[in-house]
């Protein structure tokens, strides 16, 4: 990664997978897969927007108008790609968490979630909202966690008037419908197995 990332992205990979993988050490996920995606996560990244377009044109990557638009909105999409062709990881779990790293989607896998988490409290990110206790929150309650995640990400991407994409809107009305079902059951006395 050290290759096709400036110095300061390359750090934000390490924070990202260390973090991947102490979150996959505390919800019992796979820390080889942990590792590996958050190492990829941003292997797009640092890349021109020029050719994350030509990219996606050359391998029919689905790109809306948002995204062409806004191409640095693909990194994700042409890093999915990527760590297909070039780095050869075909694990879906995997593809879809570098996929899927920056919006969510409605039903994320248990890697998914951690990469999502990941990229947004590794250690060398500062300027995030509510920073110090979404850290702790992670460790505690993975889904609350990502939550607290999508609000604060909706609430700057609305502050700031920048384009949204549609999917990190419709994934946090996902997971907040999934919060108010889990505090329905807690209040009806339902265990969370029942």
């Amino acid at each position: 990664m050290e290759k096709v990332q400036d110095a300061k992205r390359f750090e934000h990979t390490l924070g990202v997978t260390y973090t991947a993988t102490a979150l996959a050490m505390r919800y019992d996920a796979s820390m080889e897969n942990a590792e590996l995606a958050g190492l990829l996560h941003d292997c797009a990244k640092c890349m021109d927007d020029n050719k994350k377009i030509a990219i996606c044109e050359k391998h029919h990557i689905s790109m809306t108008e948002l995204e062409r638009r806004n191409p640095y909105l693909l990194h994700a999409k042409v890093g999915s790609f990527l760590a297909m062709d070039i780095y050869k990881v075909h694990n879906p779990d995997i593809i879809n968490a570098i996929l899927n790293h920056t919006t969510g989607r409605p039903g994320m896998s248990l890697l998914e979630k951690i990469i999502f988490v990941a990229d947004y409290i590794e250690p060398h990110r500062k300027q995030a909202p509510s920073l110090a206790e979404i850290r702790k929150l992670a460790f505690e309650d993975l889904d609350e966690a990502m939550v607290r995640i999508l609000e604060d990400t909706l609430g700057y991407l609305d502050a700031s008037e920048a384009e949204t994409d549609p999917m990190t809107r419709k994934t946090y009305f996902y997971y907040m419908a999934e919060k108010k079902e889990r505090e329905q059951k807690k209040g009806n006395g339902e265990t969370e197995w029942t």
